[in-house]
């Protein structure tokens, strides 16, 4: 996962720290002694590490921060606004144009995911009530285009493309006026991407933008090639000029340094985030909430963002009348567990919940999710309704059919029956469980972690 190392590092470091009474200045350049070592492990650029401690140190001994009455939190306080101003500072947003369709050029090197990115991109600006359609610029690469149509038809989201030319700028002009009449209100040009950078690439993309004037023009960088990735980001800002960064694989066994490099090296802003392989997983980057991920403080927020997104209100005000008149069974369970796993992974959820980075020995196999559900649904509609009446034979058939072993099912069954009793409690708990209800309202949840 993206920061391992760093996070790791950096909240061994802030722990050390929220434990002593006092801190003195030899105290404090020994922690930032660690903490230069930790970005430097994460390959973030040297001088920006030399500017990150010598603004840290000033801030730190400038505030009378010994002397305060909890000098430890003081301290990472100032490490987490400069790690903030690292990534960015603010969010930043993609300018639409006030008279569509926006343009957005998506440029790159060859293997850093522009293709997929194009399309994860889509469905994220079309969840935001957006009309986009994608547009094959890359006429180089063998099955490029087949690729973009491919990744367009699984989301639903139209996708141009011209075969017979290879003039991308007349692909472009022409996938203009074919979303002008069909009303998409965004354009996504995939362009084509090089393994090194050369003077044929930069030509042409220089040439698209001078001929369709792009609203944006966003970098796909791929975080996992760290230093090269800041190389690459500095040559095409210079050459081609971008509006912002994609980050890309973060997913993966990434040090950081490219995030941590790339918004002070070029001065453009990190936009968005991809997370994992699915096309929905794409986010907007928060600097603020990424830098609480990285120092172990969580990200409720994009947590409850996910949750909104993936749950449906109605299904949730039908279980809400189940749980009421004690009706919750193996189906409605399945159905709560396919919502949450919409969301993401849980190992990856349970690193957005502060503290959570620090328990070691707590580990979440998505693979247990799987087999749960291969469970439920090798049961009888009379089955999930009443687990009473599973008896050894009925959990051998259940067994064999989801390819796990009796023991499983004995195991998830005790576990379910807990949960039972433990909504039949609420609802008896003179209100309880209405209380519970109530207190899980999204927007005051929102304005509690702003």
């Amino acid at each position: 996962m993206a920061f391992e190392g760093l996070s790791s590092r950096l909240q061994e470091i802030t722990r050390k720290l929220k434990g002593k009474a006092r801190i003195t200045e030899t105290d404090l350049k020994e922690m930032l002694r660690e903490v230069k070592l930790a970005l430097l492990e994460a390959d973030v650029n040297y001088k920006i590490v030399k500017d990150f401690i010598s603004s840290v140190q000033e801030k730190a001994l400038g505030q009378n921060v010994l002397k305060s009455l909890t000098p430890g939190q003081q301290v990472i306080k100032v490490v987490k606004d400069e790690l903030v101003e690292l990534l960015g500072g603010t969010e930043s947003k993609i300018n639409f144009t006030p008279n569509p369709p926006t343009i957005i050029m998506l440029i790159g090197l060859q293997g850093s995911g522009k293709t997929t990115t194009a399309g994860k991109l889509a469905n994220l600006l079309r969840k935001q009530g957006k009309k986009p359609m994608l547009v094959a610029c890359d006429v180089y690469r063998p099955a490029a285009i087949k690729q973009l149509q491919v990744v367009g038809a699984q989301l639903n989201i139209p996708v141009y493309s011209n075969e017979d030319t290879k003039d991308v700028v007349k692909i472009a002009r022409q996938a203009m006026s074919v979303a002008m009449s069909k009303l998409n209100d965004v354009i996504i040009l995939d362009t084509a991407g090089r393994l090194h950078i050369d003077e044929e690439l930069m030509q042409e993309l220089k040439n698209l933008k001078s001929n369709i004037k792009p609203h944006e023009i966003l970098l796909v960088v791929d975080s996992m090639t760290g230093q090269d990735a800041v190389n690459v980001a500095s040559n095409f800002n210079e050459v081609v000029g971008i509006d912002g960064v994609i980050l890309t694989k973060l997913d993966g066994d990434t040090r950081g340094g490219a995030a941590l490099s790339v918004k002070k090296v070029t001065q453009r802003p990190i936009k968005f985030a991809a997370t994992g392989e699915k096309l929905s997983d794409i986010e907007v980057f928060h600097p603020e909430r990424m830098a609480s991920r990285i120092l172990g403080m969580g990200d409720i927020l994009s947590v409850i963002e996910k949750a909104e997104e993936s749950f449906n209100e109605e299904e949730a005000l039908k279980l809400e009348q189940k749980l009421k008149k004690q009706e919750f069974d193996l189906d409605d369970y399945l159905a709560q567990l396919r919502q949450v796993k919409k969301m993401g992974s849980f190992s990856s959820l349970l690193k957005m919940i502060p503290g959570m980075n620090q328990l070691k020995d707590v580990k979440v196999d998505d693979k247990e999710f799987t087999k749960i559900e291969a469970m439920i649904c090798s049961m009888t509609k009379k089955e999930k309704r009443n687990t009473a009446i599973l008896n050894a034979s009925r959990r051998q058939r259940i067994a064999k059919g989801s390819g796990t072993t009796v023991q499983d099912i004995n195991k998830f069954i005790k576990s379910f029956e807990l949960t039972q009793k433990m909504v039949k409690k609420m609802k008896n708990n003179k209100g309880g469980f209405n209380k519970m209800l109530k207190g899980m309202d999204i927007n005051s949840l929102k304005n509690m972690y702003k």
